[in-house]
C-alpha cells in the first residue's frame, strides 16, 4: 500500500511538473531594446491545440489565447485588451499551503474578466479586491499597461502581494521572472526552479548588451535548450548527422512535451497611440510552429492560421503538432519525455527549426517595416488586414514547400 501511495504520489509530481509549468517573464520598458514594456509567457499545458479568439462581451474589447476545446472561450490564458492592458499567469504551487478551500483552477476564467474592466496595474489591484472569495486561483498574475504600468501579483485565494518591476529594488535590471512557485510562498515548494535559473541567466546576459526585446524572448528563451544546473546547450552542441536520432530529456528545460503556446504583448512607449500595442503568438510546439503578429485595431479580423478553422483547432497549431511527431516520435511508456535533436538541429542544417528559423525572420523583419511606418502616420486597419493575408500565404506556402504540410486551401 505504501509503494502505491510512493507511485501515485510521484506519478501527480510529474504531471504537474510537465503539464501546468510555465515560464514567463516581464520586462520594463526602460530596460527593453526600443522602451517598449514586454510581458511574456512559456506557455506548458495538458490542452496541446490552442488559438486565438477575439471578444466584444465587456467594456473593453480584447483578444488572447484559449483552449481550442473552449468553444464558447470561457478562459482566457494570455491576452491584452483595446486599452493596451495585457495580462497572463503561471501556476504557483506553494500560495495555498494551509488552504483547504475546494475552489481552484479559475485563473482563466479571472483574466478574462479581467480583461473585460480593467485599463491599468491599479485596475487590476482593485478588480482583485472586489472580486468575491475565494477566488480559485493560485497564481503569478503578470500585467502591463499603456501607461508604463507593470507588475506580477502573487495571489490565492483570499489575498494577493504585489512585486513592481519598474522597483529598482525589485528589479534592479528591469525585469522579473515566475515560474511556478511564488517568492513570498513557502520556500522550497513549488515547480520550475531550474527553468527559473536559465531564464534568468539568459536574461541577465542579454540586458548587459541591451539586447532585450520581443525575438530574444521567442527564439532564445522560449526555444533554448539551455538548462541552468547541467551547464549544456544543445542548440549550440547538435548532432552532426541528419540521419541518426539523439535523445535527451526535456523534463527542466523551458521547452519540453507539454510546451503548448507562447505569448508577447509589445507595449507602447509613452504618447503612443495604444493601437500599436502588438501581441505575438507562437501557437502549437514552439519549435514547429512561427511567431504571428496581431493587432487588436483590425478585430475581429485575425489570421486565418491562428483562429478556429472547421475541425475546430487553429491551423498552424495543428501543423506544429505534426511536425512535433518527429521530435518526440516514442510514445510508448515514457517515451514522451524523450526528444529527438537530430529533428531540429543537425550539422545538415535540415532540422524543423532551422528550416523554421529562416521563415521567422522575415516575418520579423516585415513586421518591423510595417510597424516603424505606422509609428510614423497612423496604424491602418485596411493595412493590418493586407499584411495578415500575406502571413496566412506566405507561413502556409513555407509549410508545404518545406514540409509538404498544406495550412489551407
Amino acid at each position: 500500500m505504501h509503494r502505491i501511495l510512493t507511485l501515485l504520489i510521484l506519478s501527480f509530481i510529474v504531471l504537474v511538473s510537465q503539464s501546468e509549468a510555465c515560464t514567463t517573464a516581464i520586462i520594463s520598458g526602460k530596460f527593453t531594446k526600443n522602451g517598449r514594456p514586454l510581458i511574456f509567457k512559456h506557455r506548458d499545458t495538458g490542452t496541446l491545440q490552442n488559438r486565438i479568439m477575439y471578444f466584444e462581451d465587456g467594456k473593453y474589447n480584447y483578444m488572447g489565447v484559449i483552449n481550442s476545446n473552449d468553444k464558447l472561450g470561457d478562459e482566457v490564458w494570455m491576452g491584452t485588451n483595446s486599452a493596451g492592458f495585457c495580462i497572463m499567469n503561471s501556476a504557483s504551487y506553494n500560495l495555498k499551503t494551509n488552504d483547504s478551500t475546494k475552489e481552484k483552477d479559475k485563473e482563466g476564467v479571472l483574466m478574462k474578466l479581467a480583461l473585460k474592466e480593467c485599463k491599468t496595474i491599479e485596475d487590476f489591484e482593485i478588480f482583485l479586491k472586489d472580486q468575491p472569495k475565494p477566488l480559485g486561483v493560485e497564481a503569478n498574475f503578470g500585467v502591463i499597461d499603456a501607461f508604463g504600468g507593470a507588475a506580477y501579483y502573487e495571489t490565492d485565494n483570499w489575498d494577493f502581494k504585489k512585486i513592481d518591476v519598474n522597483d529598482p529594488k525589485i528589479a534592479p535590471f528591469g525585469y522579473v521572472i515566475r515560474t511556478n512557485y511564488s517568492f513570498t510562498g513557502a520556500r522550497d515548494n513549488g515547480y520550475g526552479y531550474i527553468r527559473y535559473l536559465t531564464a534568468e541567466e539568459l536574461l541577465y546576459n542579454a540586458e548587459a548588451t541591451k539586447s532585450i526585446d520581443h525575438k530574444f524572448l521567442l527564439k532564445d528563451i522560449s526555444r533554448s535548450l539551455k538548462h541552468s544546473l547541467l551547464k549544456n546547450d544543445w542548440a549550440k552542441d547538435f548532432p552532426k548527422e541528419s540521419n541518426d536520432p539523439f535523445y535527451i530529456i526535456t523534463q527542466d528545460y523551458i521547452p519540453r512535451n507539454s510546451s503548448a503556446s507562447t505569448f508577447i504583448c509589445e507595449g507602447v512607449k509613452e504618447g503612443e497611440p495604444v493601437e500599436l500595442t502588438t501581441m505575438w503568438t507562437i501557437l502549437g510546439y514552439q519549435f514547429c510552429s512561427v511567431a504571428i503578429p496581431t493587432w487588436l485595431s483590425a478585430c475581429p479580423d485575425l489570421p486565418k492560421l491562428t483562429i478556429a478553422d472547421k475541425t475546430g483547432n487553429s491551423p498552424i497549431c495543428s501543423a506544429a503538432l505534426e511536425l512535433k511527431k518527429q521530435v518526440y516520435p516514442i510514445v510508448r511508456g515514457n517515451g514522451n519525455s524523450y526528444m529527438n535533436l537530430t529533428a531540429l538541429y543537425n550539422k545538415d542544417g535540415t532540422g524543423i527549426y532551422q528550416k523554421l528559423r529562416k521563415v521567422e525572420d522575415e516575418i520579423f523583419f516585415q513586421t518591423e517595416m510595417k510597424l516603424s511606418n505606422w509609428r510614423k502616420k497612423g496604424i491602418s486597419k485596411t493595412e493590418i488586414l493586407e499584411y495578415y493575408n500575406w502571413l496566412d500565404q506566405f507561413i502556409n506556402a513555407e509549410y508545404k514547400n518545406n514540409f509538404g504540410i498544406t495550412l489551407m486551401e
